[in-house]
């Protein structure tokens, strides 16, 4: 027993889930200043339990303490993009294989009907954001893996920090496409097509990605000494 009250334990866990489900419903924007104080305010708890969620939230990345201004909502730069977009290609490959596998009938089924009305939700951005997390959290529990699941669900909450893009440049309908290809090597069985379906989407995703932040944020500078690349 570590001595902590346990409704201490409860009102740091309840304090840590309403913040991190505001950072990914976009309540809490990247870049945005928090403060201890602020946040008891907002969700109605002491600044205790607000202080245990803000010292987990930041060892998983979602919240940054920077100099000068304090906790803010992480916004991920160029090499964090990078990073994440790598890790969602292994583990999303390994979700659909898994999924093509273990999925049941209703969990496939499921998956299809959203595929399926995707078409419906082109050009509502926040429509096609929230459909797009449903289908993968499907996905990731299609594949029936508990210790995968919390690796995505933590990957998710990261992608979060992102805005949406679907709406750009025809995403869209390519994501559509790359998502009918995921599921039918589910429906098929077939492990290897759809972890090859599901890398190809991410990688599709993060050539978007990159594309617009290059636009809007510019080519990132080389760090000092570093190799120029080729």
């Amino acid at each position: 027993m570590d001595g902590t009250p346990t409704s201490s334990r409860d009102l740091g866990q309840e304090a840590y889930a309403r913040i991190r489900a505001a950072i990914r419903g976009g309540a809490l924007a990247p870049g945005e200043r928090l403060t201890e104080t602020d946040l008891a305010a907002r969700f109605g708890v002491s600044r205790t339990p607000v202080r245990q969620a803000i010292a987990r939230l930041e060892a998983e990345g979602l919240l940054t303490h920077e100099a000068r201004r304090g906790v803010t909502v992480t916004r991920p730069d160029h090499q964090q993009v990078v990073e994440l977009y790598v890790m969602r290609e292994v583990l999303e490959g390994a979700a659909a294989r898994l999924a093509a596998q273990h999925a049941g009938e209703t969990e496939i089924a499921a998956m299809s009907e959203i595929v399926e009305g995707e078409p419906a939700a082109y050009g509502d951005a926040a429509a096609l954001a929230a459909v797009n997390q449903r289908l993968h959290g499907l996905l990731y529990l299609a594949a029936h893996n508990r210790y995968l699941l919390r690796s995505l669900e933590q990957l998710a909450a990261t992608m979060s920090l992102l805005p949406t893009l679907l709406t750009r440049g025809g995403r869209a309908e390519q994501a559509h496409a790359e998502h009918c290809a995921i599921l039918a090597a589910i429906v098929s069985r077939d492990g290897d097509a759809a972890e090859a379906a599901a890398r190809a989407h991410a990688r599709a995703a993060q050539k978007h990605r990159l594309a617009w932040m290059v636009g809007t944020i510019g080519v990132p500078l080389a760090t000092p000494g570093a190799p120029s690349p080729d």
